[in-house]
Protein backbone atom coordinates (compact mmCIF):
# COMPACT_ATOMS: atom_id res chain seq x y z
CA UNK A 1 0.00 0.00 0.00
CA UNK A 2 1.50 3.30 -1.47
CA UNK A 3 1.06 6.48 1.09
CA UNK A 4 2.49 8.72 -2.22
CA UNK A 5 0.43 11.70 -2.79
CA UNK A 6 -2.25 10.83 -0.51
CA UNK A 7 -2.25 12.59 3.14
CA UNK A 8 -1.22 10.85 5.89
CA UNK A 9 -3.15 10.18 8.77
CA UNK A 10 -2.36 8.64 12.19
CA UNK A 11 -4.83 6.18 13.05
CA UNK A 12 -5.30 4.95 16.23
CA UNK A 13 -4.73 1.03 17.02
CA UNK A 14 -8.62 0.91 17.31
CA UNK A 15 -9.01 2.38 13.59
CA UNK A 16 -5.99 -0.20 12.60
CA UNK A 17 -7.25 -2.74 14.44
CA UNK A 18 -10.75 -2.15 12.40
CA UNK A 19 -9.46 -1.76 8.55
CA UNK A 20 -7.63 -4.94 9.41
CA UNK A 21 -10.39 -6.90 10.47
CA UNK A 22 -12.34 -5.16 7.50
CA UNK A 23 -9.74 -6.54 4.92
CA UNK A 24 -9.12 -10.08 6.41
CA UNK A 25 -11.05 -11.82 3.76
CA UNK A 26 -10.63 -9.68 1.33
CA UNK A 27 -7.59 -11.62 -0.78
CA UNK A 28 -6.76 -8.46 -3.16
CA UNK A 29 -5.75 -6.03 0.09
CA UNK A 30 -2.74 -8.57 1.35
CA UNK A 31 0.63 -9.17 -0.58
CA UNK A 32 1.30 -12.64 -1.84
CA UNK A 33 3.00 -13.94 1.38
CA UNK A 34 6.39 -14.56 2.10
CA UNK A 35 8.23 -17.70 3.38
CA UNK A 36 10.85 -17.25 5.72
CA UNK A 37 13.48 -20.19 6.97
CA UNK A 38 14.61 -20.55 10.13
CA UNK A 39 17.96 -20.60 10.66
CA UNK A 40 18.97 -23.51 12.74
CA UNK A 41 21.54 -22.48 15.56
CA UNK A 42 25.08 -24.29 15.30
CA UNK A 43 25.75 -26.96 18.02
CA UNK A 44 28.99 -26.72 19.88
CA UNK A 45 30.94 -29.10 21.94
CA UNK A 46 33.26 -28.04 24.80
CA UNK A 47 34.95 -30.15 27.52
CA UNK A 48 33.49 -29.98 31.12
CA UNK A 49 35.99 -28.16 32.71
CA UNK A 50 36.17 -25.29 30.05
CA UNK A 51 31.88 -25.40 30.36
CA UNK A 52 32.27 -24.85 33.93
CA UNK A 53 34.68 -22.18 33.72
CA UNK A 54 32.63 -20.88 31.01
CA UNK A 55 29.36 -20.72 33.35
CA UNK A 56 31.03 -19.31 35.77
CA UNK A 57 32.68 -16.14 33.58
CA UNK A 58 28.53 -15.82 32.57
CA UNK A 59 27.27 -15.63 36.23
CA UNK A 60 30.54 -12.92 36.92
CA UNK A 61 29.13 -10.91 34.16
CA UNK A 62 25.77 -11.10 34.95
CA UNK A 63 24.80 -12.87 31.56
CA UNK A 64 21.21 -15.05 31.77
CA UNK A 65 22.47 -17.79 30.73
CA UNK A 66 25.82 -19.16 29.27
CA UNK A 67 25.21 -19.60 25.90
CA UNK A 68 24.41 -15.73 25.60
CA UNK A 69 27.97 -14.57 27.30
CA UNK A 70 29.68 -17.30 24.77
CA UNK A 71 27.70 -16.03 21.91
CA UNK A 72 28.58 -12.57 23.01
CA UNK A 73 33.03 -13.50 23.41
CA UNK A 74 33.30 -15.16 20.07
CA UNK A 75 31.31 -12.39 18.47
CA UNK A 76 33.86 -9.91 19.76
CA UNK A 77 36.74 -12.49 18.73
CA UNK A 78 35.36 -12.99 15.32
CA UNK A 79 35.32 -9.24 14.81
CA UNK A 80 39.18 -9.02 16.34
CA UNK A 81 40.23 -11.71 14.35
CA UNK A 82 38.54 -9.75 11.09
CA UNK A 83 40.20 -6.44 11.70
CA UNK A 84 43.89 -8.21 12.43
CA UNK A 85 43.19 -10.16 9.03
CA UNK A 86 42.43 -6.52 7.11
CA UNK A 87 45.31 -5.02 9.02
CA UNK A 88 47.58 -7.73 7.60
CA UNK A 89 46.55 -7.91 4.08
CA UNK A 90 46.82 -4.29 3.69
CA UNK A 91 50.24 -4.29 5.36
CA UNK A 92 50.56 -7.05 3.17
CA UNK A 93 49.33 -5.09 -0.02
CA UNK A 94 51.44 -1.60 1.13
CA UNK A 95 55.01 -3.41 0.78
CA UNK A 96 54.22 -5.51 -2.62
CA UNK A 97 52.95 -2.14 -3.97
Amino acid sequence: MSTKGKTRKNLSEKDIDQMVVAQANDESAWEKPIRVRRIKGASLSIPAGLAVRAAFLARLHRKTNVEEWLTHIIQERVELEEAAFVGAKHDLAAKAG
